[in-house]
């Protein structure tokens, strides 16, 4: 089976891992990406998305199995096309942002849509198939704090509680002046001081070590679809302390210590007593039901679904009816 993933991200680490977890099970891809460029200050723009449509149908006759886009913008270039079927995968703030009414102008012309929870399912507002991103296990694992804390540079800081907040803080869905309140009032109220630790830029592979460098970690997200932070600190037994957003409730449900609030003085009396208990968590077995392995194979069903069930019809079999016609590839 062969696929065209349209993206506009395409280093997404999330992303690339379940392309690599379905490259094991016999998928191959081959990936289009937005032109132009973006970081965490600068977003494409209309006509970068504009550029990149002539690339995508000229691609897309290159007789691929199915077309995988990911992200609602990505949709109106993926249904361009005629006769490859199209999956699309919703990342969060394309349903909870300014891209939902083309998220939802789009679902229904595609042949399967996924969210990542319960929630983003009820704010489309239409039957989808939810699967959260996978985490990997082999990757994110526990390790030893103190070793973690000498590989990122964190072997100086004494006794101070340190708290993990993996995003750029100029990311304002991450909401970041929340996270320096909680961190800031829980620092005044505690003996032992609690130190605020932003880690984003660093490659993907070194999160690990700071996840098993850190007490907790805290997520103060606007919105979220199924953070992938938290199932990764789940994955490394760090506690984490969140707002309720997304899938959050659902993956940390048994998981002790950690904590949900909805205010700041939730947030702020759940981050001190994980903080004072000062254990990990039980995340990992919790995890599991998340892996990237598990999320590949309920992926690769729908891949498996869609090739077999979408029919066409060539120039040459026009006149054939409907049980004349071929599945679209048996390749899968």
């Amino acid at each position: 089976m062969h696929v065209l993933t349209l993206t506009n991200s395409a280093d997404a680490p999330f992303m690339n891992q379940q392309m690599a977890a379905l490259e094991e099970r016999g998928v191959s891809f081959t990936t289009l990406a937005v032109s132009g460029d973006v970081d965490a200050e600068t977003a494409r723009g209309p006509t970068d998305y504009l550029r990149t449509v002539p690339r995508v149908l000229a691609e897309t006759s290159n007789g691929y199995d199915l077309i995988h886009a990911h992200y609602g913008l990505m949709a109106p270039m993926a249904l361009a096309q005629f006769g490859t079927p199209v999956v699309l995968s919703l990342w969060g703030s394309d349903v909870h942002g300014p891209v939902k009414p083309v998220s939802s102008a789009c679902a229904p012309l595609c042949d399967e849509v996924i969210v990542m929870s319960e929630e983003m399912r009820e704010v489309l507002g239409r039957d989808c198939r939810v699967i959260p991103d996978g985490v990997d296990l082999e990757t994110f694992r526990p390790e030893s704090r103190a070793r973690a804390r000498e590989k990122v540079g964190w072997d100086d800081a004494g006794d101070a509680y340190q708290v993990l907040f993996p995003y750029p803080p100029e990311r304002e869905v991450k909401n970041y002046p929340r996270a320096k309140r909680v961190v800031t009032a829980a620092d005044n109220l505690l003996e032992r001081p609690v130190e605020l630790r932003t880690v984003s830029g660093v490659d993907h592979d070194a999160i690990p070590d700071y996840m098993n460098a850190a007490d907790a970690l805290l997520l103060t997200s606007h919105s979220e679809g199924s953070p992938n932070s938290v199932k990764e600190a789940m994955a490394c037994n760090l506690p984490v302390v969140a707002v309720d957003v997304g899938d959050v409730r659902e993956r940390l449900k048994g998981v002790e210590p950690s904590r949900i609030g909805t205010t700041d003085e939730e947030l702020i009396v759940g981050l001190m007593d994980v903080l004072e208990r000062g254990e990990r968590s039980n995340g990992r077995e919790a995890a599991r039901e998340v892996s990237i392995e598990r999320t590949a194979d309920r992926m690769l069903e729908i891949y498996e679904r869609v090739t077999r069930s979408t029919m066409r019809t060539s120039p040459n079999d026009a006149g054939k009816n409907a049980t004349d016609q071929q599945p679209l590839s048996d390749k899968g």
